[in-house]
């Protein structure tokens, strides 16, 4: 692998990583001042692949090292073999350039191999661990992280890391090959040249730093206002933001400000394309001053002295080799900093502390009988104040609970605590009477379904979305609970059947349809207590009868604690537990409560589903 390999891979990946984002390096170095990175750990990554490294390191050292022999032989070729017409010394050193070539191709070959394994390897394992380790995190995690940033993190940043690998560091070694061999090569070939070339180069390479940092800002510029301007296209131009646009009369205000954005585009662009002429304008007169003053040396009195037409053109080719890998090793600053922040990123994921886990020794419970209790229990989120206080409530085995209050009053935090959602800050939550902290995750999901209002289909067929409940479900598993479910014929009138797909989030599917879609799978799972959180309430009447008769169904025989907005359904109840401001304020049957006139009488005059659906 000879330095011409290497002579333009700085200036790509200088202009990559000025093209990623305008203002990458500096939240790298941001994100390396919050969370610094230990060497030794990203060093644990490697450690299985610790022979594999030292083929890939010796494969670029034995690569640049074999590169570093063609300027001798064209020596050879200039100075002995053309001048006294030796055929076969000719034909020895034209193979010998031949064989150089095809040994750097080939080591490169295998090193790019090995080195995409290795980066691939440890990609594979990252991904999957931090996969792994972001399914244990609570819901509170993913309601307080920004969209996308997990995708970003789990795709990206992760997908970013094999540049490390294969570009990066293998670009360091091989970089520092080429230079250090290439000088040693130009002492050998003569040492006066020698000097001439390394005094003369770093003022180039100075000047050629110096316009890459102005091209740099400038291009970063030009990214903020490219990424305006497509912003302003996106809020101005799509449906939401023309119905805005036109309702609030704000077009001209619109336009004047994307007219002055476009205009500061302009000029950004002109500078950008100057810029970008002045870097290759000096990396020209960079290329042809150096040889142009190893030219005017050789023809001088003082340093002429024993040389040859074949040692100059040698020199001149290892020189012209030695510039672009130098000016690599003098970025790899940067490279280094986003190789550092990619890690960091990835690490501030995996050092996140599961919430809610696992108990080292958890309970098995012989037999779900589906008793539910929550214990004094009192509940926040974060560091703000508590959302529920001291609520204490018994749902005996096989009987059904109905949450009713106002918006804000607690109902989906209590049912997420019944599913293990959240833990409570004090009291607990127990199933026949063990504590759900110290059950399985897996045993508790087995044992507590929940159906919502939002219900997620994923992008796969029918069958395979209610399989996902329970992959081990047999076909007629599968059909008896989508025809408990009241959606089984609709499913055969489809032209698969059981094999469409259901599209993106399901939307080939109702909402009607989808909910039943939600309780067949649930039905498959057979859990013994059953939470339903404002099941139907952004369903139409018709698919709303539809879809509680499926409800009914599903909650037949289980412990069931609903969140309720239809009077009919909180009649039916055994117990109605009325929730105001976090607190239970009023529980009993129906007619109880009626017959009491307190909050749920009132609830009811006032009609009850407009009033909790509110």
């Amino acid at each position: 692998m000879d330095g011409r390999h290497f002579s333009g891979s700085s200036h790509d990946r200088d202009a990559q990583h000025a093209r990623r984002n305008p203002d990458s390096r500096q939240s790298d170095r941001r994100q390396l001042e919050d969370r610094p990175v230990s060497l030794r750990r990203i060093g644990r990554l490697f450690s299985n692949h610790k022979g594999a490294m030292s083929v890939v390191i010796a494969l670029i050292v034995a690569s640049s090292v074999i590169g570093l022999a063609q300027p001798f032989l064209v020596r050879h070729v200039i100075d002995a073999a053309l001048p006294r017409q030796d055929v076969s010394l000719l034909v020895w050193c034209v193979a010998g350039m031949l064989g150089v070539s095809i040994a750097s191709a080939a080591l490169g070959i295998f090193q790019t191999l090995i080195s995409t394994r290795i980066g691939q390897q440890v990609m594979h394992r990252l991904r999957s661990d931090l996969f792994t380790h972001l399914q244990r995190q609570s819901i509170d995690f993913f309601t307080r992280t920004r969209g996308g940033e997990v995708q970003s993190r789990m795709v990206n940043d992760i997908g970013s890391m094999q540049s490390v690998v294969t570009s990066t560091a293998t670009a360091i070694a091989a970089n520092v090959t080429v230079v250090v061999g290439t000088v040693v090569a130009m002492f050998a070939l003569d040492w006066r040249l020698a000097i001439i070339s390394l005094v003369v180069l770093p003022p180039a390479v100075v000047t050629t730093r110096r316009v890459a940092r102005m091209r740099y800002a400038i291009t970063s510029a030009r990214q903020q206002k490219l990424a305006d301007l497509h912003v302003q296209v996106e809020e101005g131009l799509s449906v939401s933001g023309m119905l805005l646009t036109k309702t609030l009369g704000a077009a001209p205000a619109l336009a004047r400000r994307f007219e002055q954005t476009s205009h500061d585009l302009v000029d950004l662009e002109i500078q950008s394309q100057l810029a970008g002429r002045w870097r290759m304008a000096t990396m020209q007169v960079v290329f042809a001053a150096v040889p142009a003053a190893l030219y005017l040396a050789a023809g001088l009195p003082v340093t002429r002295d024993g040389m040859t037409i074949g040692t100059l053109v040698a020199f001149i080719s290892l020189q012209g080799s030695l510039f672009r890998p130098l000016m690599g090793l003098l970025n790899v600053g940067v490279d280094v900093t986003s190789s550092l922040a990619l890690f960091s990123r990835i690490f501030e994921y995996l050092d996140l502390p599961v919430e809610i886990d696992d108990p080292e020794t958890p309970v098995r419970l012989d037999g779900v009988r589906g008793e539910v209790r929550l214990d004094h229990v009192t509940f926040g989120y974060g560091a703000g104040s508590p959302v529920l206080h001291d609520i204490d409530l018994t749902v005996p085995a096989g009987t059904s609970l109905a949450l009713v209050g106002a918006t804000g009053s607690g109902k989906s935090t209590l049912a997420g605590l019944v599913a293990r959602l959240h833990d409570p800050d004090a009291g607990r939550v127990t199933l026949d009477g063990v504590d759900l902290r110290d059950l399985a995750l897996t045993d508790l999901a087995e044992a507590v379904g929940v159906v919502t209002q939002e219900t997620y289909l994923l992008h796969a067929t029918v069958r395979d979305n209610l399989r996902h409940a329970r992959p081990d479900a047999t076909d007629e598993e599968i059909e008896t609970a989508a025809r408990a479910a009241r959606i089984h014929d609709l499913i055969q009138s489809l032209p698969e059947g059981y094999d469409t797909m259901v599209g993106s989030r399901g939307h080939r599917f109702s909402g009607g349809e989808q909910q039943r879609l939600a309780i067949a799978r649930t039905l498959l799972r057979d859990p013994r207590v059953l939470v339903l959180d404002e099941a139907t309430s952004a369903l139409d009447n018709t698919t709303e009868r539809a879809v509680q008769a499926a409800l009914d169904t599903l909650a037949r025989g289980r412990t069931t604690i609903t969140i309720a907005h239809r009077l009919s359904t909180v009649r039916n109840a055994d117990q109605i537990a009325v929730l105001d401001g976090g607190r239970v304020v009023e529980l009993g049957t129906h007619e109880e409560l009626l017959l009491a006139g307190g909050r749920y009488a009132d609830l009811v005059r006032g009609g009850l589903e407009q009033s909790v659906a509110a």
